[in-house]
């Protein structure tokens, strides 16, 4: 008697399991087609995605790609070899919607900074959406999303510079393993921490790149520290180098960065390292670098074991309609090198420039992609 009432019992425990794992596979594949009806919506307009997999866990999008606009600097604005979406499940039946993660595989993504300094990414998810307001007209806001994680492989992001030249100079990172956490849309409230490492491509050589930190998206408040490892000067000549300076024929690059935002106001401090430096001849007895005489520069390179290093700050109100990088980051080099050298160069000016911030509004402007991506997969976001 004992011995059946035990086989019931384990038999009804059996039968229980059974009906919560049945129970949890089908709530899973019910979350699964709700995201996989929004996916190819959410890409906009010039988004397309070659096929979408519904597993257990999530949706798994397959060739993703999202092209550019007219005269955009790039073929795509977007794409991806694999993109998987896994939904936080119980929150689906709540007001506020959580995903667990987003993984992408192999994504590239071109970001265009335009000639008055402003950057533009990924607009075919940061533009305006359809107005998905209720049916019965009431307007009322889509829900939240919460992201716990981004996951980026094997990534590749292209930055064309239209500050610098026309048509926009190009930098190339290949190699990008980044990990994003802790994202809220719409509202962008909140730290979210992320790190990334990345190949810097060069004509004659690759360095590296290591960026870590976090940001408030909606205030701009950000620490982050930022770390480039024997770069190709050349690639980056163009932030460094007056007009009138002798050109870079080879040169290394070593930077260390460390930013803090606070209320719109910035201070970076950090230093610049370069070695193996080869200029072009000089043009005439006035020729310089960095604002400085190149006699005097190429007798420091030899006297100090072919490396120079210079120290600066970068400090100011971002508010500044007149900051500018390239222009602030070149004077405060320019202002470190003659001081090493103990020459005269006059009195620079004190503005301060937004680097630091300019990677974080970059930074920005994707995970504000990412959100609105995600959220509209959960019902839509208003126009603003």
């Amino acid at each position: 008697m004992v011995r059946e009432r035990k086989k019931r019992w384990v038999q009804g425990v059996l039968i229980a399991l059974v009906i919560l794992v049945l129970t949890g596979a089908a709530g899973l594949r019910i979350a699964g087609r709700a995201l996989e009806e929004r996916v190819a919506e959410s890409l906009g307009p010039r988004g397309e995605v070659e096929r979408i997999r519904l597993g257990l866990t999530g949706v798994v999008a397959e060739q993703v790609r999202i092209r550019g606009p007219a005269h955009w600097p790039a073929s795509d604005e977007l794409r991806a070899e694999r993109v998987k979406v896994v939904p936080g499940l119980r929150s689906l039946f709540s007001g506020r919607y959580h995903i667990r993660s987003i993984t992408v595989i192999r994504p590239y993504l071109s970001v265009l900074r335009t000639k008055d300094g402003g950057l533009r990414a990924v607009p075919g998810l940061l533009g305006p959406s359809k107005d998905r307001t209720s049916e019965d007209g009431s307007g009322d806001a889509a829900p939240g999303v919460s992201i716990g994680r981004i996951i980026l492989r094997d990534g590749v992001v292209e930055l064309f510079d239209a500050t610098v030249s026309a048509p926009p100079l190009k930098i190339r990172l290949e190699d990008i393993q980044a990990r994003i956490r802790d994202i809220t849309a719409p509202s962008f409230t909140g730290m979210t921490r992320f790190d990334l490492t990345g190949i810097v491509k060069g004509a004659r050589r690759d360095g590296r790149v290591h960026a870590a930190g976090s940001v408030e998206i909606a205030t701009r408040d950000s620490s982050l520290a930022v770390k480039l490892e024997a770069v190709d000067l050349t690639s980056f000549q163009s932030y460094l180098l007056r007009s009138h300076d002798a050109r870079v024929v080879s040169g290394i690059l070593d930077m260390d960065l460390k930013s803090d935002v606070r209320g719109n106001h910035l201070r970076a401090p950090g230093t610049v390292s370069i070695s193996d430096l080869k200029l072009e001849p000089a043009g005439g007895p006035w020729g310089t670098f960095l604002g400085v005489p190149r006699s005097a520069v190429l007798e420091l390179l030899k006297s100090s074991g072919d490396r120079i290093t210079l120290h600066f700050v970068l400090e100011g109100n971002l508010d500044n309609p007149r900051f500018s990088l390239n222009e602030a980051l070149s004077r405060r080099l320019a202002v470190s090198l003659a001081n090493a050298l103990q020459v005269n160069i006059g009195r620079v000016t004190e503005g301060a420039g937004e680097i630091g911030s300019r990677g974080v509004e970059a930074a920005g402007e994707v995970m504000k992609g990412f959100g609105n991506a995600v959220q509209d997969l959960f019902g839509g976001r208003k126009d603003k």
